[in-house]
């Protein structure tokens, strides 16, 4: 018919409830003195507010001096950087230039430019730096080009030692 309404279904339908207040849990009340609100808008029960609104702050403590003093003293301690190793390539009969390039590119993330001037240095002077890492990195970079030579086939041997100092 005509004129009943959004005509969607129910007849009664229900006003939608406010779930805030569905299920109200109790606040607790503030001490004297610690309300952030002023007596005539303090809330108490779960009147008013969503019940998850806290109703009173707790008072800011005094800094510590122990731990200002603490700070200051970390800052002034000279922190002790990590030794670093140099990764290196080593010169054979066998390796192309065109895959250590590649192997320089890929793992260790050259340029063209520099893989190919650090190529050369591993060509002409037997030994070439692939880069300068800490322990855990340069280690991850001799496995992978490892890897990347045995799965190509390449007898392409890359070693790590200290830097000097």
């Amino acid at each position: 018919g005509s004129g009943s309404g959004s005509g969607r279904g129910k007849s009664n339908a229900e006003p939608a409830r406010d779930l805030r207040f569905a299920f109200p849990l109790p606040v607790p009340a503030p001490e004297p003195g610690l309300s952030c609100l002023p007596a005539n808008e303090r809330v108490h029960g779960n009147r008013g507010l969503p019940a998850l609104l806290p109703t009173f702050v707790t008072p800011m403590l005094p800094p510590d001096s122990r731990f200002e003093e603490s700070a200051v003293a970390e800052s002034a301690e000279k922190v002790e950087r990590p030794p670093l190793y140099k990764v290196l390539l080593h010169n054979d009969d066998y390796t192309t230039m065109d895959f250590v390039v590649w192997v320089l590119v890929s793992v260790f993330g050259m340029s063209d430019e520099q893989a190919i001037q650090v190529m050369l240095n591993v060509h002409m002077k037997g030994l070439g730096v692939a880069g300068v890492y800490t322990f855990e990195i340069a280690e991850m970079k001799v496995s992978r080009t490892a890897d990347l030579a045995r799965e190509h086939e390449y007898p392409l041997l890359c070693t790590m030692e200290t830097t000097e100092g």
